[in-house]
């Protein structure tokens, strides 16, 4: 059994009178692929804003790596090994695909403000590491041809694969992907997966949300559905897709 990279300790989130996420605890292990999926309005892009630092939390808590998770902005979660995707793609439009891989290194660079006046040899030594990584990531995503094209004219699909590339220039422990293959094709679907598992094999532990059930499915160690920001179900793929619950929240009406 795998060590715990993540639990979430009965997490709430209101919004006025509107209870978005009510008591949510789940675990991630590390190394695995763990889905988190539910209808529309669910609550599970919620979940993800207060595990990133985007929500602060009305309840609960989130113990990350054998510590407590405080983060407050994205940038402490982002420091704190967590890295993310959006649901809408949030890409730096007028820069290049190298210049957008380049951004998400920041994190993990010390040069400063006085590194880039002086722009001393450590400085341009971080620089060129800065520069040589951004490469290796788009060669990783797929997308090496177009680092020097403006993210807003890639197609969507090279889009989505940029804005992983940017997630794993954080240098992860956990990446969170917020439905990823949305908009995409059977085949741009078909390589998502590989990267996906490519990315597990290579370390990282995936937290993945998708409507795409089939894709869930066959992806994921694990699953947790949320219905109405509470967690109905968490278990393997094929006891979760079985599960009354489950089948309920999706379909609608009472389950025979």
């Amino acid at each position: 059994m795998s060590a715990l990279l993540l639990e979430a300790k009965g997490v709430a989130k209101h919004f006025g009178g509107v209870k978005a996420l009510h008591d949510v605890s789940l675990s991630i292990r590390k190394g695995e692929i763990y889905g988190l999926i539910g209808p529309n309005g669910a609550g599970k892009t919620t979940f993800f804003n207060v595990l990133t630092g985007l929500y602060h939390p009305d309840g609960g808590e989130i113990v990350f790596a054998g510590e407590k998770l405080k983060a407050s902005a994205p940038h402490e979660a982002a420091a704190r090994g967590i890295a993310r995707t959006f649901q809408n793609i949030r890409l730096f439009a007028n820069m290049t695909a190298r210049e957008n891989v380049m951004v998400g290194r920041h994190v993990r660079t010390s040069a400063g403000v006085m590194g880039a006046v002086l722009c001393d040899r450590r400085t341009r030594a971080e620089e060129a590491a800065i520069h040589r990584r951004a490469e290796e990531l788009l060669y990783y995503v797929g997308v090496a041809d177009r680092a020097d094209d403006l993210a807003k004219h890639l197609s969507y699909g090279d889009q989505r694969r940029l804005e992983i590339a940017r997630a794993l220039a954080t240098d992860p422990q956990l990446l969170a992907l917020d439905e990823p293959a949305a908009g995409m094709n059977s085949t741009e679907t078909e390589g998502l997966r590989r990267l996906v598992e490519g990315i597990r094999a290579d370390g990282i532990t995936v937290l993945l949300i998708e409507h795409d059930v089939k894709l869930v499915m066959g992806l994921c160690d694990r699953v947790a559905v949320l219905d109405y920001g509470q967690k109905i179900s968490e278990d393997v793929p094929s006891i979760v897709q079985k599960d009354p619950r489950v089948i309920e929240a999706y379909l609608g009406g009472a389950v025979a």
